[in-house]
């Protein structure tokens, strides 16, 4: 797979420093049951990387040891990981919100028939990709029979309650395909509830619009299609000075399945692992006693797809 990493290193994006830490996002790894077009993880099937029991016990000691408010899981498909279970118990005893990035179809796979009935008893939140409400730009992105099942699986967690209980969230998560930037999010969202609804009956609480990143899978297509320079100035050219207040990576940080620490998901991808005090390569179970306030975020050609347009976040456009 051809590599964007060396075309990122330059930077020309202003600088940034952290705020106050409230989100914890923990790759649990990269093993998945889909193989999608704009994955920037590189996640599928054959992946074996996961995290192990001693990094989810650190990362738990980290969250007891600190305000954290939310516990972002993510892979590849986390619930894979044989100690989600167990991350999920743990963390919400101590009223953390747990939010499980679910890619839908996982729920349906053999031996995870209880899976759906877990994640509602213990209220996590899921945000659920579904790039689209159509099945042929769904299965193009992510393979054939995906929009069919992830259908099955939504209708399922709506009869448990999510999409209309308070303490049952669903968001949906959008990806353009191409190199295109997303559509106005509050928009979009109108569009996906009224065809979802009046389609197949689902219900849902929020969209979530997010930008693809120019890095791993999606970085690669990029370069094989000779679109990369292209995808790049657009994401420069649509740069919004606003969204640099609310960019998530000011108070998230992220922890790779090896248990080490990064400024974003992003930067974790492309091995830009958080500095402190000169160190790198920090273990969050040697976080206890560094204060990240104010420490200086490492950015690069690639952050220019957080700010782009409405900009993009883990929580969807950070501004309507």
């Amino acid at each position: 797979m051809l590599d964007t990493k060396p075309l990122l290193a330059g930077t020309g994006f202003p600088k940034l420093k952290r705020d106050s830490l409230e989100i914890l996002q923990v790759n649990l790894g990269y093993k998945c049951n889909l193989s999608c077009t704009h994955c920037h993880v590189n996640a599928g099937p054959t992946r074996l990387e996961q995290m192990s029991y001693e990094d989810v016990n650190a990362v738990l000691e980290f969250i007891f040891r600190n305000p954290i408010k939310v516990l972002d899981l993510t892979g590849g498909a986390p619930e894979l990981n044989p100690n989600f279970k167990y991350l999920v118990e743990k963390a919400r005893s101590s009223e953390v919100e747990v939010i499980d990035r679910c890619n839908l179809t996982v729920l349906l796979e053999p031996g995870f028939e209880d899976l759906s009935r877990f994640l509602a008893e213990y209220q996590v939140t899921i945000t659920a990709s579904l790039p689209c409400y159509s099945e042929e730009n769904v299965d193009k992105q992510r393979g054939r029979g995906v929009f069919l099942e992830s259908i099955r699986a939504l209708q399922n967690l709506n009869s448990l309650g999510y999409g209309t209980h308070s303490d049952k969230k669903l968001n949906l998560v959008f990806n353009p395909d191409g190199i295109n930037l997303p559509p106005e999010q509050s928009s979009l969202e109108r569009q996906y509830k009224s065809e979802l609804y009046e389609q197949y009956g689902i219900v849902f609480n929020n969209l979530l619009t997010i930008t693809n990143m120019p890095i791993s899978r999606f970085g690669g297509m990029l370069l094989a299609k000779g679109l990369y320079d292209e995808y790049m100035s657009k994401l420069k050219n649509s740069f919004q000075q606003e969204n640099l207040g609310t960019v998530m990576c000011k108070n998230l940080l992220s922890v790779d399945y090896q248990g080490y620490v990064y400024d974003c998901d992003f930067n974790q991808m492309l091995g830009l692992d958080l500095v402190k005090n000169g160190k790198r390569k920090i273990h969050i179970s040697d976080l206890t006693n560094l204060d990240l306030l104010g420490n200086e975020i490492r950015v690069g050609q690639h952050c220019f797809g957080c700010t782009a347009g409405q900009g993009s976040s883990c929580s969807g456009a950070l501004k309507n």
